[in-house]
């Protein structure tokens, strides 16, 4: 399955990349991607990281849905059972669960004592995110939010912010970004 998806998003990237005219060269050093890396990823031979996805989508102005084949009617998400975007080290773990134009749904576990940090989004993306299962702390700035079970918060993600678990035990979170304006 990780492979049918890998060649999808593959398949997605440079569809979009021509479509804008853009060659590999250039949109490498616009993502901040390198050329290899792009390469491989168009291929499908890669498992991109988070990071990668988001800076694959921001280099191309896209919402990170738009990477990703949805099929129209009825979906049906079960845990385990999608791709999972991880983080480098693998502290962090989403797995997308519903994409459309201007919204995704994703389902997150932040490991014990993890701390996750995004790169700025486009303006205009939107975070709203739920503490499903125990505790997280999400740093904007100089502020910090203490979730707890059950609690969210929603905010511009266009900001460098942090997730962190402050305890001993998995968090789980839903994540649901939001593209005012794309």
């Amino acid at each position: 399955m990780e492979e049918k998806v890998a060649q999808q998003i593959g398949d997605r990237v440079r569809q979009l990349r021509i479509k804008k005219g853009i060659s590999l060269e250039a949109f490498a050093s616009k993502s901040h991607i390198s050329k290899l890396t792009l390469m491989k990823i168009e291929k499908g031979e890669g498992n991109p990281t988070l990071s990668v996805v988001w800076k694959i989508a921001n280099g191309l102005g896209v919402p990170v849905a738009s990477l990703l084949m949805v099929e129209e009617g009825i979906e049906l998400s079960r845990k385990n059972q999608s791709l999972e975007l991880a983080s480098s080290d693998k502290q962090f773990i989403v797995e997308p669960m519903f994409q459309k134009n201007h919204y995704e749904l994703y389902r997150g576990y932040l490991k014990p004592g993890a701390i996750y940090q995004s790169d700025p989004h486009p303006q205009g993306v939107l975070e709203c995110v739920t503490v499903m299962t125990n505790e997280l702390i999400v740093r904007i700035g100089d502020e910090a939010y203490h979730l707890l079970e059950h609690d969210g918060i929603r905010f511009n993600g266009d900001k460098i912010h942090l997730y962190e678990n402050p305890t001993e035990e998995l968090t789980v979170l839903h994540f649901v970004i939001t593209y005012e304006g794309w």
